[in-house]
């Protein structure tokens, strides 16, 4: 069965091994999450669980409310199930994805590691521009041509990370390396 909970970044820290050797991780505030519903193949076509993290207080009592609800086409369970960290173990490998840091607007240097012009030789306020970006035939620009634009703020994934701590009571999972986003950051993480 496929393990899936949904948390949020912490931030980065430091652990030491019991060897002494010192490794970078990333804290993520993870669960409990509660499964909303299950999608099944005969009613809306496709098999899932439907997961919600964070509750948020609402003026009917009755209703429970989430700020994040996510999808899972993978994990299984009943509707109402708590999802926690006790599904994971220290050791296990885990992929982590969410939306990465914005970068705002930048220039082809930056976004494509273009290596920019000469710094001499008649170049004058050239030096990190893009260059030339037609051609004779077909007298366009070609699709797909590396271009400045918008960087960042996508979705990504890291996977093969190494869970190295667990804290129960505090619902915190430190993970060995870097995941993607900024402090606060919704993650989906997978095993």
């Amino acid at each position: 069965m496929a393990k899936f909970i949904l948390g949020k970044k912490i931030g980065m820290s430091q652990l030491f091994g019991q060897d002494g050797k010192l490794t970078p991780v990333t804290l993520l505030s993870v669960g409990p999450c509660y499964i909303l519903q299950q999608k099944t193949e005969e009613k809306d076509g496709y098999k899932a669980i439907q997961v919600g993290f964070e509750a948020v207080k609402k003026h009917k009592k009755s209703h429970r409310a989430y700020r994040y609800v996510k999808e899972d086409r993978f994990a299984e369970g009943l509707v109402g199930d708590k999802i926690d960290l006790s599904i994971f173990k220290e050791g296990d490998s885990v992929k982590i994805s969410g939306i990465s840091k914005g970068k705002g607007f930048q220039g082809a240097v930056k976004m494509w590691n273009f290596k920019g012009k000469f710094a001499s030789h008649g170049v004058k306020h050239e030096h990190r521009t893009l260059g030339s970006i037609g051609c004779r035939w077909p007298q366009r620009v070609i699709l797909g041509k590396k271009m400045p634009g918008r960087m960042g703020s996508e979705r990504t994934s890291v996977k093969n990370l190494k869970i190295v701590k667990i804290e129960q009571e505090s619902n915190v999972l430190a993970v060995k390396g870097a995941v993607p986003g900024r402090k606060g950051t919704l993650l989906e993480i997978r095993a």
